[in-house]
């Protein structure tokens, strides 16, 4: 980042509170339980973790609300809830975090996803999923398209956060992708592979090395392999933009008519992913609503998510953390 300006990225940062946007996903309640582990058990060959605290967040599209709201943005989410303790907890973690949840509807027939994570001594010990991946019923998609509707022209950009809990659909996408379009707002799309096709046309996808490689039917293994999965998407799927994120290999960028960039990974110590992905979405869609140009925005969300996988847990960066990471990062020899 050394061959940018700090000024180049601060601009577009405290921009960032100027605007507004707008999340669709599937909603989900983050559980840690944090303890040690001193022993294990005699009952089997697993540790027993003895519990100190535990703390509820929220997770999945939640997660990259949040992500915005705590870089000062106004955020608007849509998406679904049980009609259940959890679902209560998760409305009022979201509220106290300045997050409108008008769009939130509620499901009597499923529960609110729970993801329970155990950490022992910074280490993630298991992960327990309690949740429903049926098809959300069509009336409360409706729901969802037409509170999009309503809010469209308030906002400067859609995310989807697609977690393939039922939520995003087929039906959804054919709906709001081409009327965000048609707005002339940003839409950004974290995927899952099997609804690729219905993404055509978006300003930006961000797989990992996982997704892409579904997607393309084919490992990445070389960074020629993630070219040619990166190009291919972007003929394929005819978008102005697509950021792999590859993990400790950094990131690439590519873009209609442009030279695919590299970008370093620039975290120094990784404790926890989680979430990263959330944060990579969500400070990019943010930076271009700023207007940053594509290398710039990217440059940003890899800047927010190596602050992010040095935490333990999911976890988010405010603006001053972020300022200050790119003094450094812009500084480097």
């Amino acid at each position: 980042m050394e061959r940018y300006k700090y000024s180049t990225f601060e601009k577009h940062v405290n921009n960032f509170e100027k605007k507004s946007i707008l999340v669709i996903g599937d909603l989900l309640l983050d559980q840690y339980i944090w303890g040690d582990v001193s022993r294990i058990s005699p009952e089997a060959p697993v540790p027993v973790v003895w519990v100190k605290k535990e703390d509820f967040m929220p997770g999945g599209a939640c997660n990259v609300a949040n992500n915005m709201a705590k870089l000062g943005a106004k955020v608007f989410l849509a998406g679904v809830v049980g009609k259940d303790v959890r679902g209560d907890l998760l409305k009022n973690k979201l509220e106290e975090k300045n997050i409108n949840i008008d769009g939130v509807v509620v499901d009597e027939r499923r529960p609110t996803s729970l993801k329970t994570r155990v950490i022992a001594h910074s280490q993630q010990v298991v992960r327990i999923d309690r949740e429903s991946v049926d098809i959300v019923d069509e009336a409360l998609s409706e729901k969802i398209v037409e509170y999009v509707k309503s809010k469209i022209k308030n906002v400067d950009g859609v995310i989807i956060e697609d977690y393939d809990k039922g939520v995003i659909t087929p039906s959804l996408l054919r709906r709001i992708v081409p009327l965000v379009r048609k707005c002339g707002k940003i839409i950004s799309v974290d995927p899952k592979e099997n609804h690729l096709p219905y993404y055509k046309g978006v300003t930006i996808i961000t797989p990992n090395n996982h997704e892409a490689s579904k997607a393309v039917g084919f490992a990445l293994k070389t960074y020629e392999d993630i070219e040619k999965a990166g190009n291919k998407l972007l003929k394929k799927l005819k978008t102005d933009n697509i950021l792999i994120t590859l993990g400790e290999r950094g990131m690439m960028l590519f873009s209609q008519g442009e030279k695919t960039q590299k970008i370093p990974t620039i975290a120094q110590e990784v404790y926890d992913v989680s979430g990263a992905g959330d944060t990579v979405i969500a400070v990019y869609t943010l930076a271009a609503a700023c207007g940053a140009s594509p290398i710039i925005a990217a440059h940003l969300a890899n800047c927010a998510a190596g602050i992010v996988v040095a935490k333990v847990g999911v976890a988010v960066v405010g603006k001053e953390e972020l300022l200050a990471r790119l003094k450094v990062e812009t500084r480097r020899e």
